[in-house]
């Protein structure tokens, strides 16, 4: 028999019965992660939140929460007269913190004084954490997944990009990390986000799927950027069915020139990046490079940076880790502009229907 909640608490499990969920934690925690549509309205900031826990640890509790009182009860007066005053009475919002308890409470209760069925969550941010780790490795074997590979440059993330315009479903690891998962693969201006808002997202993208249709997924390492791909997630990929994008050297060429515009325009950005292939590549070939870069020769510079570190790279990565790799079905493409990748995705959709 399942345990009888307390008036005014919810579980994660009921997320979808309200119209609003409020994170009432400081905006640090909010950056780092949140739940899916929360919207914040702090009942502490980042420097009130750690004035109040300092008084916590050095002064007494009983002072601190004097403070936290006067602060609190501030807060959520501004929250109400800035946001909430034009809420009906049938409004019902969903209000959370870290562990459920007081900042949320506090909010929560205020709420329901007004007359709003507002409700907290049981077990706070702490408990929908728990949820996300649970179901991300659950979800992952359930997916009828389809591993796009190819050598760098065959342009596999635009054809996932190809393959959706037609309908099909993907998951677009490298658009949810922020970064294309390689030495030069930080995008300028757009930091990635943090592991656990990482996997936040990836719970909303696996949750959102069809799983009696594949999915099609690009190959990735166990890390993208800085951040992990959850274990149960990369071994259902590497058991999945394989198909490789096969392109000659000079279409990757030109593809990568264009894909990575923001490389080629940022010179010292560049440099920057491939010193962190120190010790994987000799002296000598990086000053070669680094030649290249100053006499703005790109297309010489990704040609080498392919056949001598991403093409060795990939065919060691591939083999060892994708149990489809020598069985995947080969799709060829003389160019990588976008009408080819559109006819390939076309190619591979009839292929797997």
């Amino acid at each position: 028999m399942a345990e009888k909640l307390p008036k005014g608490v919810a579980t994660v499990a009921q997320l979808a019965e309200f119209d609003t969920i409020i994170d009432a934690r400081a905006p640090g925690e909010f950056a780092e992660d949140h739940l899916p549509g929360a919207i914040s309205m702090p009942v502490l900031n980042d420097e009130e939140r750690a004035r109040v826990g300092t008084l916590y640890k050095q002064v007494s509790v009983f002072e601190a929460k004097k403070l936290g009182a006067a602060l609190v009860s501030r807060n959520i007066a501004g929250h109400i007269e800035q946001h909430l005053l034009d809420k009906p009475k049938s409004w019902r919002p969903l209000v959370y913190c870290w562990r459920g308890g007081q900042r949320s409470g506090a909010f929560t209760h205020i709420l329901r004084e007004i007359g709003w069925d507002a409700h907290r969550i049981q077990g706070g941010y702490k408990s929908w954490r728990h949820h996300v780790i649970e179901q991300l490795a659950l979800l992952p074997p359930q997916v009828q997944f389809r591993v796009v590979t190819g050598a760098t440059g065959s342009g596999k993330s635009r054809l996932l990009e190809a393959l959706a315009a037609r309908g099909a479903q993907i998951l677009h690891l490298e658009e949810l990390a922020a970064h294309k998962g390689s030495v030069l693969g930080n995008l300028p201006g757009q930091p990635q986000p943090a592991q656990k808002g990482f996997e936040t997202q990836l719970l909303a993208a696996l949750s959102a799927l069809d799983l009696a249709r594949p999915v099609f997924v690009e190959a990735e390492s166990r890390k993208i950027g800085r951040l992990q791909v959850p274990d149960a997630l990369l071994d259902a990929i590497r058991r999945a069915p394989g198909l490789c994008i096969e392109a000659p050297l000079p279409a990757r060429v030109e593809f990568l020139l264009q894909d990575y515009d923001y490389a080629v325009t940022d010179p010292a950005w560049l440099l920057e990046r491939l010193g962190h292939l120190k010790g994987l590549q000799s002296n000598e070939t990086l000053e070669r490079w680094s030649a290249l870069i100053a006499a703005r020769n790109f297309p010489a510079l990704v040609a080498e940076l392919l056949t001598l570190h991403y093409d060795p790279l990939y065919q060691r990565s591939q083999a060892h880790n994708y149990e489809s790799f020598g069985a995947a079905a080969r799709f060829s493409a003389e160019r990588l502009d976008p009408a080819t990748l559109d006819r390939l995705a076309a190619e591979i959709l009839a292929a797997v229907a």
